[in-house]
């Protein structure tokens, strides 16, 4: 075992004191109620965190509103594109310090929290950044007639809507966060940050190096605590945004309330049942060696992971072969054990959920490998490999959210469309092919967000991303993401 040793600076965060940081301060309320931060690797508690009262998040509120008419309001494009750069840079520099508070929070692989979550995030910053000083109108010539001689010109601006309420998951909470921080500080917005209570940590440092960079204080917050917090900030009068990220019946009361309050708009990027479907033609160790990867990376818990796997019933025998073999062979550990191929579930809700789709699993005899909890103290399981029971299987119907891969055989392309396209979701899937012809034709037809062809879950910040169907609201990501975080407002001249 080659386990990585908490660096100092980590160990003296996490003995605390924690809470909030709102308007460039840590504020660890004496009489707040704290919640317990767990490590699923071993199930011990490593961190109390302060829950913001509702006195505390009015007073984000009020920072961030102030910021937004003030100082981040009155920062030039070009500079705020600057600031967010020093952002990445200092997110860059802290990397192993913020991968580890993620590993230990989340149950997320050392490796993935430094290459995927800080790498990406730094990515992504530096991306937005550019779109700083490129947010424009355009402009135009009404037809209105002229009567006495006059003209007329008009142009249209996109100003910032204002505060902005994130909410993130505890999956990837510091990359998703830092997606919704960028999208936010890139438009003139600023945001009040809150995470979820299992994954409250690293947000906290990078709204610390924030103010570092030299964004204003009250320009970036983060409230900690459970669901009422979450409530307050969509519920407030000053927040003009809701971004969420989440489960569908969560994201569902995210927007209801939303609308309700103030009619305030919404992103939401949710949940997805994703298919993917592996063609007659496949070379059938090419793409197991693509399915595995992006099926199983962080214990499946990822939004965009394939849940459904449909493959040409020629190729089935061999496909369930392969996965077997390479999944029965996955060396399960510590999430800070370099060495490990296989991580914790990242909370006991999450896993005592996922023993219960094994124990159905096991009932109903569709198990093909694995679904079985493993030894010792942590939230472990075994990565799993089942066989549908037909077209209307729940493994083929219900989002699980982990470690589970459920196949069902196919037998042409018109019957694939059916099976992919069955699901209230719609945010990925996937074909898996060396005809080019074929994918093309079958890509209009697929009810999906976003479709990837011989690749699977992969992200990138020049190209949209979000859902169809139940699956969401809103894109992020590429240029689309301005249109949710600035108004349009069109200006006419009479001369």
């Amino acid at each position: 075992m080659s386990e990585v040793q908490l660096l100092p600076r980590v160990r003296e965060f996490l003995a605390g004191p924690l809470g909030s940081f709102v308007d460039g301060q840590y504020q660890v309320e004496p009489e707040a109620q704290a919640f317990e931060v767990v490590n699923p690797s071993d199930a011990e508690v490593i961190a109390r965190v302060a829950e913001a009262s509702e006195a505390l998040i009015q007073r984000a509120v009020a920072a961030a509103h102030a910021s937004f008419h003030g100082s981040w309001g009155a920062t030039s494009p070009y500079a705020r594109g600057v600031a967010l750069n020093r952002l990445a840079d200092l997110i860059e520099a802290n990397s192993e310090e913020l991968a580890q508070l993620e590993s230990v929070s989340s149950g997320k692989s050392i490796h993935l929290s430094r290459h995927l979550e800080l790498a990406q995030s730094v990515v992504f910053l530096r991306y937005f950044a550019g779109w700083a000083t490129k947010i424009n109108g355009e402009t135009m010539t009404p037809s209105l007639p002229s009567m006495h001689g006059e003209q007329y010109t008009a142009f249209t601006r996109r100003e910032a809507v204002g505060v902005v309420a994130g909410i993130t998951p505890w999956n990837f909470s510091l990359m998703i966060g830092v997606w919704k921080i960028a999208s936010a500080l890139t438009c003139g917005c600023t945001i009040v940050i809150k995470p979820s209570e299992f994954t409250p940590l690293s947000l906290l440092r990078v709204a610390e190096l924030a103010v570092q960079a030299g964004i204003p204080a009250g320009t970036l917050n983060v409230v900690n605590g459970r669901g009422r917090v979450g409530q307050q900030l969509i519920d407030h009068p000053q927040v003009r945004k809701v971004s969420f990220t989440g489960s569908v019946p969560t994201g569902v009361a995210v927007g209801k309330a939303a609308m309700n309050a103030n009619l305030t708009r919404v992103t939401l990027e949710l949940g997805g049942k994703n298919p993917a479907a592996l063609l007659a033609d496949i070379d059938v160790e090419a793409a197991v060696e693509g399915i595995l990867p992006a099926t199983f990376t962080h214990q499946g818990q990822i939004c965009a992971a394939p849940e459904r796997l449909y493959v040409h019933r020629s190729k089935l025998q061999a496909v369930c072969d392969a996965l077997k073999a390479r999944l029965t062979g996955l060396r399960a550990g510590n999430a800070l054990d370099e060495s490990a191929q296989f991580g914790p579930l990242a909370n006991k809700t999450h896993y005592e959920k996922i023993l219960g789709c094994f124990s159905t699993a096991q009932a109903r005899q569709q198990v093909l490998c694995g679904a079985r909890a493993l030894p010792g103290p942590g939230y472990f399981v075994e990565p799993t490999l089942l066989l549908a029971q037909g077209a209307d299987d729940p493994f083929l119907k219900d989002e699980h959210f982990g470690p589970i891969l459920c196949i069902l055989p196919f037998d042409d392309d018109e019957e694939l469309v059916r099976l992919m396209n069955d699901s209230p979701f719609g945010l990925g899937a996937s074909l898996w092919t060396n005809d080019l012809s074929k994918a093309l034709r079958l890509i209009p037809r697929i009810e999906a967000g976003t479709l990837w062809v011989n690749m699977h879950t992969f992200l990138d910040p020049a190209v949209p991303f979000g859902g169809m169907k139940g699956s969401g609201v809103g894109r992020e990501f590429g240029s689309a993401f301005i249109e949710d975080y600035t108004e349009l407002k069109s200006v006419m001249i009479r001369f």
